[in-house]
Protein backbone atom coordinates (compact mmCIF):
# COMPACT_ATOMS: atom_id res chain seq x y z
CA UNK A 1 0.00 0.00 0.00
CA UNK A 2 2.65 2.53 1.08
CA UNK A 3 6.10 2.16 -0.99
CA UNK A 4 8.13 5.40 1.00
CA UNK A 5 8.05 8.29 2.96
CA UNK A 6 10.07 11.70 2.19
CA UNK A 7 9.83 14.30 4.78
CA UNK A 8 11.39 16.02 7.68
CA UNK A 9 12.89 13.70 10.75
CA UNK A 10 10.78 15.53 13.61
CA UNK A 11 12.05 12.83 16.53
CA UNK A 12 14.42 9.66 16.14
CA UNK A 13 15.43 6.74 18.72
CA UNK A 14 17.24 3.68 18.00
CA UNK A 15 13.68 1.74 17.46
CA UNK A 16 11.51 4.56 16.05
CA UNK A 17 11.12 7.54 14.05
CA UNK A 18 8.69 10.13 13.53
CA UNK A 19 9.03 11.88 9.92
CA UNK A 20 6.97 14.89 9.31
CA UNK A 21 5.05 14.77 5.45
CA UNK A 22 2.79 17.60 4.82
CA UNK A 23 1.80 18.11 8.30
CA UNK A 24 1.57 15.04 9.78
CA UNK A 25 3.96 12.75 11.81
CA UNK A 26 4.15 9.28 11.00
CA UNK A 27 5.41 7.06 13.68
CA UNK A 28 7.86 4.55 12.01
CA UNK A 29 8.87 1.38 13.84
CA UNK A 30 13.21 0.99 12.51
CA UNK A 31 15.95 -0.77 12.75
CA UNK A 32 19.38 0.13 14.57
CA UNK A 33 20.87 -0.15 11.01
CA UNK A 34 18.00 2.36 9.77
CA UNK A 35 19.04 4.30 12.88
CA UNK A 36 22.57 4.49 12.36
CA UNK A 37 21.87 5.75 8.38
CA UNK A 38 19.80 8.59 9.31
CA UNK A 39 19.81 9.99 12.54
CA UNK A 40 21.90 12.81 11.68
CA UNK A 41 19.89 13.65 8.57
CA UNK A 42 16.88 16.39 8.75
CA UNK A 43 15.49 15.49 5.38
CA UNK A 44 15.11 11.36 4.78
CA UNK A 45 13.19 9.12 2.42
CA UNK A 46 12.63 5.95 3.94
CA UNK A 47 11.02 2.95 2.16
CA UNK A 48 8.07 1.33 4.13
CA UNK A 49 5.98 -1.95 5.20
CA UNK A 50 2.43 -1.69 6.73
CA UNK A 51 1.52 -3.91 8.71
CA UNK A 52 -2.38 -4.75 9.72
CA UNK A 53 -3.42 -6.38 13.05
CA UNK A 54 -6.37 -6.68 14.86
CA UNK A 55 -5.36 -4.16 17.26
CA UNK A 56 -2.99 -2.27 15.39
CA UNK A 57 -1.84 -0.94 11.91
CA UNK A 58 2.32 -0.42 12.46
CA UNK A 59 4.69 1.42 9.44
CA UNK A 60 8.27 0.06 9.57
CA UNK A 61 10.88 1.59 7.89
CA UNK A 62 13.89 1.41 6.13
CA UNK A 63 16.75 3.35 5.05
CA UNK A 64 16.60 1.00 1.86
CA UNK A 65 15.14 -1.25 -0.22
CA UNK A 66 17.51 -4.63 0.37
CA UNK A 67 16.93 -3.82 4.22
CA UNK A 68 13.21 -3.48 3.19
CA UNK A 69 12.94 -6.50 1.06
CA UNK A 70 15.06 -9.11 3.36
CA UNK A 71 12.60 -7.94 6.28
CA UNK A 72 9.75 -8.90 4.02
CA UNK A 73 11.64 -12.65 3.49
CA UNK A 74 12.35 -12.82 7.36
CA UNK A 75 8.21 -12.51 7.78
CA UNK A 76 7.40 -14.58 5.55
CA UNK A 77 8.84 -17.48 8.08
CA UNK A 78 6.53 -19.13 10.02
CA UNK A 79 7.28 -17.98 13.52
CA UNK A 80 8.99 -15.01 12.61
CA UNK A 81 6.58 -11.60 13.23
CA UNK A 82 7.59 -8.20 12.31
CA UNK A 83 9.23 -7.09 15.61
CA UNK A 84 11.43 -10.32 15.75
CA UNK A 85 12.79 -9.73 12.40
CA UNK A 86 13.32 -6.07 13.39
CA UNK A 87 15.78 -7.47 16.12
CA UNK A 88 17.29 -9.90 13.86
CA UNK A 89 18.57 -6.43 11.27
CA UNK A 90 19.41 -4.72 14.82
CA UNK A 91 21.14 -7.33 15.86
CA UNK A 92 22.98 -8.17 12.59
CA UNK A 93 23.42 -5.72 9.60
CA UNK A 94 21.39 -6.76 6.72
CA UNK A 95 24.64 -8.27 5.03
CA UNK A 96 25.64 -10.47 7.88
CA UNK A 97 21.97 -11.80 7.68
CA UNK A 98 22.00 -12.43 4.57
CA UNK A 99 25.61 -14.06 4.42
CA UNK A 100 24.36 -16.03 7.38
CA UNK A 101 21.22 -17.46 5.16
CA UNK A 102 23.31 -17.83 2.09
CA UNK A 103 26.10 -20.01 3.97
CA UNK A 104 24.02 -21.74 6.45
CA UNK A 105 25.30 -20.48 9.48
CA UNK A 106 23.00 -21.29 11.88
CA UNK A 107 24.70 -20.38 14.94
CA UNK A 108 24.79 -16.83 13.35
CA UNK A 109 20.85 -17.02 13.23
CA UNK A 110 20.29 -18.47 16.66
CA UNK A 111 22.59 -15.65 18.16
CA UNK A 112 19.55 -13.38 17.53
CA UNK A 113 17.53 -13.10 20.79
CA UNK A 114 13.92 -14.22 19.71
CA UNK A 115 15.07 -16.72 17.57
CA UNK A 116 15.76 -20.37 18.65
CA UNK A 117 16.81 -23.72 17.17
CA UNK A 118 13.53 -24.39 15.25
CA UNK A 119 12.94 -20.63 14.24
CA UNK A 120 16.64 -20.62 13.06
CA UNK A 121 16.43 -23.72 11.21
CA UNK A 122 13.24 -22.39 9.34
CA UNK A 123 15.00 -19.11 8.22
CA UNK A 124 17.79 -20.79 6.43
CA UNK A 125 15.45 -23.65 4.82
CA UNK A 126 13.08 -21.14 3.45
CA UNK A 127 15.10 -18.60 2.50
CA UNK A 128 17.75 -20.79 0.96
CA UNK A 129 18.24 -19.61 -2.55
CA UNK A 130 16.15 -16.63 -2.20
CA UNK A 131 18.87 -14.64 -0.05
CA UNK A 132 21.76 -13.31 -2.31
CA UNK A 133 24.44 -13.35 0.32
CA UNK A 134 25.91 -9.96 -1.05
CA UNK A 135 23.07 -7.99 0.34
CA UNK A 136 24.77 -4.71 0.91
CA UNK A 137 23.86 -2.88 4.20
CA UNK A 138 25.34 -1.93 7.42
CA UNK A 139 26.93 1.77 8.74
CA UNK A 140 27.43 2.89 12.40
CA UNK A 141 27.51 6.49 13.84
CA UNK A 142 25.91 7.87 16.77
CA UNK A 143 26.98 9.53 20.13
CA UNK A 144 29.49 8.45 23.03
CA UNK A 145 28.78 8.07 26.62
CA UNK A 146 25.25 8.68 29.11
CA UNK A 147 23.28 9.93 26.24
CA UNK A 148 23.90 6.56 24.35
CA UNK A 149 23.74 4.70 27.27
CA UNK A 150 20.25 6.04 27.91
CA UNK A 151 19.17 5.86 24.05
CA UNK A 152 20.20 1.94 24.05
CA UNK A 153 18.23 1.40 27.12
CA UNK A 154 14.92 3.17 25.95
CA UNK A 155 15.23 0.81 22.52
CA UNK A 156 15.95 -2.48 24.24
CA UNK A 157 12.66 -1.64 26.29
CA UNK A 158 10.68 -0.90 23.64
CA UNK A 159 11.67 -3.83 21.78
CA UNK A 160 10.16 -6.01 24.78
CA UNK A 161 13.19 -6.30 27.10
CA UNK A 162 12.54 -5.92 30.96
CA UNK A 163 14.32 -2.82 32.26
CA UNK A 164 16.67 -4.74 35.06
CA UNK A 165 18.13 -6.75 32.26
CA UNK A 166 18.71 -4.06 30.43
CA UNK A 167 20.43 -2.54 32.92
CA UNK A 168 22.83 -5.19 33.66
CA UNK A 169 23.75 -5.85 30.41
CA UNK A 170 24.44 -2.60 29.68
CA UNK A 171 26.94 -2.04 32.85
CA UNK A 172 28.67 -5.00 31.92
CA UNK A 173 28.91 -4.16 28.53
CA UNK A 174 29.96 0.07 28.98
CA UNK A 175 32.10 -1.56 31.45
CA UNK A 176 34.45 -2.81 29.44
CA UNK A 177 34.12 -0.04 26.76
CA UNK A 178 32.68 3.24 27.87
CA UNK A 179 33.17 4.90 24.27
CA UNK A 180 30.98 2.49 21.89
CA UNK A 181 28.06 3.94 19.67
CA UNK A 182 24.32 3.58 20.55
CA UNK A 183 24.16 0.94 17.49
CA UNK A 184 26.98 -1.10 18.79
CA UNK A 185 25.86 -1.28 22.77
CA UNK A 186 22.43 -2.25 21.14
CA UNK A 187 23.68 -5.24 19.23
CA UNK A 188 25.92 -6.22 22.47
CA UNK A 189 23.04 -6.33 24.59
CA UNK A 190 20.69 -8.04 21.90
CA UNK A 191 23.59 -11.18 22.39
CA UNK A 192 23.46 -10.89 26.28
CA UNK A 193 19.93 -10.59 26.88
Amino acid sequence: MFEYIKGNLAEITPSNAVVEAYGIGYNLNISVNTYSKIHQKKEVILYLHHVVREDAELLFAFADKVERDLFRLLIGVSGVGPNTARIMLSSLTPAEVATAIATDDLNRIKSVKGIGLKTAQRVLLDLKGKVDGDMAGGGALSGVGSVARDEAQSALITLGFAKPNVEKALDAILKDDASLKVEDIIKAALKRL
